[in-house]
């Protein structure tokens, strides 16, 4: 089941990277009991994201574009938030 945030992740992502791939995995249940999990349900996100907005860029670098992308999510609205960002091509 897709959840509100999750929804949410997407489209700022599709919208800021106009991705040729896009995960947003909701890993939250499988933290339930343990830090950071605030009951909701939206504690743990995984994003998968390939996109050409990524090429050229380190991986820090990518790491920075989709934080700024999602804005106050990170950290504050999500506990964990684990980033696979990729450039077509990229193994």
């Amino acid at each position: 089941m897709t959840t509100p945030l999750q929804t949410e992740i997407e489209a700022l992502l599709a919208e800021a990277f106009s991705p040729t791939r896009l995960e947003v995995i909701n890993d939250s249940a499988s933290h339930r009991g343990h830090a950071g999990d605030d009951g909701s349900g939206e504690s743990h996100f995984t994003l998968v994201i390939e996109s050409e907005a990524f090429t050229g860029k380190s991986r820090l670098e990518r790491q920075r574009m989709i934080n700024r992308a999602l804005g106050d999510i990170p950290g504050e609205r999500v506990h964990a938030l684990a980033i696979r960002a990729f450039a077509p091509g990229d193994g």
